[in-house]
C-alpha cells in the first residue's frame, strides 16, 4: 500500500485542487476504503461551495462511495471483512446512541456524519468511515451503477414505498433530471401509471424510454389541467427545486392525495389550506434511507434493470465534472472513477 493517496479537495468555494494526504488508519469503529467511483450529486455544488475553515485541509467531497475495505478498526463486526465490496452514501454513519438511534430512525441520527460536508467523501482514492455508514454492493450491479443508487437511487425508491400508494395508482413525477429518472424507472416497476412533468421537451423521448406513461411540458402546457382531466393524481413525487410549478400542481391531487418532497429549494410553496383539509391531501418529505434500505433498493434495481443513466470522467476531472452539473448538461448522472489500474 502505498503511504500516501490522492483526492480532489476544495480550496475556494467551488474550486477543487488535487492534494496528496497520508493514508489514514481507521480507528476502531472505522474501515478504510480503496474507492472504485464515487457519483456526483447536485449537494456536491452545495458542499463545495462552503469556503474552507482557516488552518483546516481543504474538504474532499462526495458521497455515493463504492470500494473495497482494505483495513477495518477493532470494533468492527465481522459482517464487514477486508476485501469486501461496499458503498456509502449522505449518511456517514450514525451513532447508536441518540434518540432517534435508539427509536431505530437510523438515517435520522442526531449525531450523523455527512460525507463531503462534516467529514471527508469520496473524490479520492482512499477514504475512512464508521462501519454504520457501510452499504453491501451486489456482486451483479457494477460499481458505476451502483454508485448513484446510494443517493438518488434510495431516495427515490424509499419515498415511493413509503408514500403510501399502491399498484395501479397514478403517480406524477416532476423533474426528470438525475432524482426524476431514477424515480420514473421505481415508479413503472412498481406498478403505478406514471406521468413525467418537465420543462421542454428535451427529455421526454428518454421518459418514455425509462418507463412514463405520459409527459407533460411545464412550458407549454397546463400541468394541473393535464393531470385532472385524467382523473387526478394519487402521488406527486417532487424531485426538482420547482415551488411555483409544484403548487399550481397540489389542486391536481385526488382526495387523500400525498405530495412527497424530494428537491430542496428556496422558495416557499403556495399552499390554500382549506383544499388540502376539505380533501384531506397531505405533504410530507422524505429523506435518504438507512443503510439496510438502500440494501434493498441496490436489489430491486438489479433484479429489474432500474439504472441509473450514467456519464464517467477520472476524479481528476472533478471540476469539469462539477461545471457540468452546474450547467444542467448532465445526462442524468455524473460518476468519478479512480483506482481502475490496480
Amino acid at each position: 500500500m502505498n503511504k500516501k493517496y490522492r483526492a480532489m479537495q476544495v480550496v475556494a468555494p467551488g474550486v477543487l485542487e488535487m492534494t496528496e494526504r497520508p493514508i489514514p488508519a481507521p480507528a476502531p469503529d472505522e474501515v478504510l476504503i480503496k474507492i472504485e467511483a464515487c457519483g456526483v450529486c447536485g449537494a456536491d455544488l452545495r458542499d463545495t461551495e462552503k469556503a474552507p475553515q482557516a488552518g483546516q485541509p481543504g474538504r474532499i467531497p462526495g458521497h455515493e462511495i463504492i470500494g473495497y475495505i482494505t483495513r477495518k478498526g477493532g470494533r468492527v463486526p465481522d459482517i464487514w471483512q477486508t476485501g469486501q465490496r461496499v458503498g456509502v452514501g449522505r449518511l456517514g454513519g450514525y451513532c447508536q446512541q441518540c434518540k432517534p438511534c435508539r427509536n431505530g430512525l437510523f438515517h435520522l441520527c442526531e449525531n450523523q456524519l455527512t460525507p463531503g460536508l462534516s467529514c471527508d467523501g469520496g473524490y479520492a482514492e482512499y477514504v475512512v468511515m464508521r462501519h454504520t455508514a457501510l452499504i453491501a454492493i451486489p456482486a451483479e450491479l457494477s460499481s458505476v451503477h451502483a454508485a448513484p443508487i446510494l443517493c438518488a437511487g434510495t431516495a427515490t425508491f424509499n419515498a415511493l414505498r413509503h408514500a403510501g400508494a399502491r399498484a395501479g395508482d397514478r403517480v406524477a413525477v416532476l423533474g426528470m433530471g438525475g432524482l426524476g429518472h431514477m424515480a420514473v424507472q421505481y415508479a413503472r416497476h412498481m406498478g403505478f401509471e406514471v406521468t413525467v412533468i418537465a420543462r421542454g421537451r428535451e427529455k421526454e423521448r428518454t421518459a418514455f424510454q425509462l418507463g412514463a406513461h405520459h409527459y407533460i411540458d411545464a412550458l407549454s402546457e397546463d400541468a394541473a389541467a393535464c393531470l385532472k382531466e385524467d382523473g387526478s393524481v394519487d402521488l406527486i413525487l417532487a424531485t426538482a427545486a420547482d415551488s411555483e410549478t409544484l403548487s399550481a400542481l397540489l389542486p391536481a391531487l385526488a382526495p387523500r392525495g400525498k405530495v412527497v418532497l424530494l428537491g430542496t429549494g428556496r422558495t416557499p410553496l403556495q399552499i390554500m389550506p382549506g383544499m388540502m383539509i376539505g380533501a384531506e391531501r397531505s405533504l410530507a418529505g422524505s429523506f435518504v434511507s438507512t443503510p439496510a434500505q438502500t440494501e434493498r433498493a441496490l436489489h430491486f434495481s438489479h433484479l429489474f434493470q432500474t439504472l441509473p443513466v450514467t456519464e464517467q470522467l477520472p476524479f481528476e476531472r472533478a471540476n469539469e465534472a462539477l461545471s457540468r452539473l452546474k450547467m444542467g448538461k448532465v445526462r442524468y448522472r455524473m460518476v468519478l472513477t479512480m483506482n481502475q489500474d490496480n
